[in-house]
């Protein structure tokens, strides 16, 4: 058995209009503290969107869902947060806010391959 680590997730939430706290899932973000590990991925279901808001933004949740890839990805192109740890980073995207998509609770397991793991959630959760 291959040695395994603690790491946690949070799904990414799109809600199209804030007001109604109406959400599905769009995304998780799994972070590995003993590999140093961060990384998003994502899936939007347009169908979801339009029949929660029909006049929903898809390019700006689309853009927003990319942006927390990016974060995770670090680099220039993340922006401020790009250049800090893979902790602070997922810290950073785990943070609440009211915006049109919002991460949802953090959550732990084992792993023996995190990068793996982000597969499997969002295949379990997001699709």
């Amino acid at each position: 058995m291959s040695e395994r680590d603690v790491f946690e997730y949070a799904l990414l939430r799109v809600v199209p209009r804030v007001e109604r706290g109406e959400c599905f899932n769009a995304g998780v973000v799994v972070y590995c503290r003993a590999r140093s590990f961060v990384a998003a991925r994502t899936h939007l279901d347009e169908n979801k969107l339009r029949a929660l808001d029909p006049d929903a933004d898809v390019v700006g949740v689309r853009a927003a869902l990319r942006a927390v890839e990016g974060v995770c990805r670090g680099g220039e192109d993340a922006g401020q947060a790009g250049c800090e740890d893979a902790g602070r980073r997922f810290r950073w995207l785990i943070a609440p806010r009211s915006t049109v998509v919002q991460p949802g609770p953090v959550h732990t397991g084992l792993t023996a391959d995190p990068e793996a793991e982000v597969d499997r959630l969002l295949d379990l959760l997001v699709r």
